[in-house]
């Protein structure tokens, strides 16, 4: 028998890709997804799909049918500028649509979740880089406060009831199908706007620095977290600190775009640094990025390209 796996934003650009790999894989994939984000497009013909928002009390009738014996729960609101103008909204989404799903899997007796936390946001302006997962979590955003808060809920549950997990703390995530928008990836936003020839706005000096890591590798680490049994939160990034002002020069190389850029104030809340550890995913499940910067930027170009029906 197929085991089954529900996977919430399964038409988002993380979850996409997750739900593409179950199923190569040999899973049954149910997907959750209230299109906010998320897009029809990068459905999965395979996968069974519900248009459900993860707070609707209706997510409990699919958990009812479609009897899952597994969760990856990657739905949630994820533009941490707009989560400091309305912690509110951000709380909402991520914290209650978080405990619903969580209740669901308790009721429906669910072996494992897996859960899209966050990295650099859980952390703040660390002062250890890179940051390894022993490193307070001082959140400066309500969108980290939210993934910590779900993180926490998470322990209780197991604690509680039995319910294992293993949170994921992503870096910055990047690829084909991210939402330029929505999504909010500054590579995304980048690659757009240089591709359509328009101004690039740049936020303080550009000297801020991430951690860039390719959306196969963040899938291949949920991949890993179903299939393990250890409970607990691990690092998903690359250890390499990238500043914006690169990330652009990269862009541009590849293009052969050249755009004017405009800097302004930095946002309120927005981090300077930001670069995780992945030594204790790498010890106790294996894993470890195994793809490059500079060529996956040519294959997430050659991506926006495509969808823009660009020649450029």
């Amino acid at each position: 028998m197929q085991k089954k796996i529900l996977v919430t934003g399964g038409a988002g650009f993380i979850g996409s890709h997750i739900v593409d790999t179950l199923i190569q894989d040999g899973y049954a994939v149910v997907v959750v997804d209230n299109l906010s984000t998320g897009n029809k497009a990068n459905l999965n013909p395979k996968a069974k799909f519900y248009e459900i928002d993860i707070c609707d009390k209706k997510v409990e009738k699919i958990f009812k049918i479609e009897k899952p014996e597994l969760v990856c729960h990657q739905a949630g609101h994820i533009n941490v500028r707009y989560s400091v103008e309305n912690p509110i909204f951000d709380a909402k989404h991520n914290i209650i649509g978080s405990l619903n799903i969580l209740q669901n899997c308790v009721k429906y007796k669910i072996q494992k979740i897996v859960f899209a936390s966050s990295g650099g946001a859980l952390y703040g302006e660390a002062e250890t880089i890179p940051t390894p997962e022993i490193y307070p979590t001082q959140p400066v955003s309500p969108y980290g406060i939210a993934k910590l808060s779900v993180e926490n809920y998470l322990y209780y549950y197991f604690k509680i009831y039995g319910l294992k997990f293993t949170a994921l703390r992503y870096a910055n995530v990047y690829g084909p199908r991210q939402n330029s928008q929505g999504e909010a990836g500054v590579i995304a936003i980048f690659a757009e706007k240089i591709l359509k020839k328009q101004q690039l706005i740049i936020n303080g000096n550009g000297k801020q620095t991430r951690d860039f890591v390719f959306v196969d590798d963040v899938v291949n680490a949920n991949i890993l977290g179903l299939k393990n049994n250890k409970t607990g939160s691990y690092n998903v990034g690359t250890g390499v600190e990238t500043d914006i002002n690169q990330i652009i020069q990269k862009l541009v190389q590849i293009t052969g775009i050249r755009i004017k850029e405009k800097h302004q104030s930095a946002k309120i809340g927005e981090q300077l640094k930001s670069c995780l550890s992945f030594a204790k995913i790498k010890k106790e499940f294996g894993w470890r990025p195994r793809f490059n910067l500079d060529k996956e930027l040519k294959k997430t170009i050659k991506w926006f390209r495509q969808k823009y029906k660009m020649t450029t």
